[in-house]
């Protein structure tokens, strides 16, 4: 018995998650403490954090805003203060910003941007150093099937946030990974959470008339989506705690029929880029 308690103690995490008030951060968030985990769960309002996920010695609910770097280094002081160390960092936290390109404004740019793509780095910088003196970490970063492949309207900023973060998350992972710390890229499909509601997307302004005729039926077609997706937040939460444990964990976790799919598909695609121009291609260095 003695020998189980002390396992079950050295297999206990903390876990800092942002975006952690709604949407799948707070299935995440719900997951991790029913897993028998420390979570240190940030958002923009950490009192509808402690009501959403009730009172727990193995909870600490911390105010961040990942856009605003003083906030990402006080919240991961307060988890050391707290939990001593990090072991798991999800990065979840985005915003959707929807409507095409030429109609989204410079100022709904910047803020996807800001949300979804430097954000994360504010954070994953404030909590590197804490990982680097444990010689111990991971960095699951949540992106999208829209990081992989966008041929879907209205998607432009989001996509351009979350193929940026991609390329980050590659090179963060040899970067970091002397330092005993591992990175996963999650690549969701579409999941049943609140990323399409009235409360989550804004949508641009119409501004270019060539675009009138096809705004209505996509508008109508996002909005229709809402609360239709097939993939379930929580199981998919359940597949970040498995990943979590897992020895090493993957580089890049699929999640969803769909996610595959379009995944499938991008190879597919790449490998007839190749062959449509292979001699072409490799016919550009220097004259021998």
């Amino acid at each position: 018995m003695t020998t189980s308690n002390n396992n079950s103690r050295s297999q206990k995490k903390v876990w800092f998650i942002t975006g952690a008030g709604r949407g799948m951060g707070a299935d995440f968030a719900r997951a991790v403490l029913a897993a028998g985990h420390a979570l240190v769960a940030t958002g923009r309002d950490p009192g509808r954090l402690a009501s959403l996920l009730g009172a727990s010695d193995d909870l600490l609910a911390v105010k961040l805003d990942v856009t605003r770097p003083a906030d990402a280094e006080a919240a991961v002081k307060a988890a050391i203060e707290r939990f001593g160390r990090i072991d798991v960092l999800v990065n979840n936290a985005a915003i959707f910003e929807a409507g095409f390109f030429e109609e989204l404004t410079p100022e709904q740019l910047e803020r996807t941007l800001a949300a979804n793509l430097v954000g994360q780095m504010h954070v994953t910088r404030a909590v590197l150093p804490v990982m680097r003196r444990q010689r111990a970490g991971h960095v699951i970063t949540i992106s999208s099937t829209a990081g992989l492949a966008s041929s879907a309207e209205f998607t432009s900023a989001y996509a351009a946030s979350k193929f940026g973060l991609e390329g980050w998350m590659e090179a963060l992972r040899v970067e970091v990974a002397p330092f005993g710390i591992h990175t996963t890229i999650v690549n969701p499909g579409f999941f049943r959470t609140e990323l399409l509601s009235e409360q989550s997307t804004n949508y641009a302004e119409p501004t270019v008339a060539d675009y009138d005729e096809r705004r209505a039926p996509l508008l109508a077609g996002w909005k229709a989506t809402h609360g239709q997706q097939a993939g379930d937040p929580a199981k998919l939460a359940q597949a970040l705690l498995t990943i979590a444990s897992q020895e090493p964990p993957p580089r890049r976790f699929l999640a969803g029929a769909d996610a595959i799919s379009i995944a499938a598909q991008k190879i597919a695609d790449l490998r007839a880029d190749i062959e449509s121009n292979r001699q072409l291609s490799s016919s550009l260095a220097f004259d021998a």
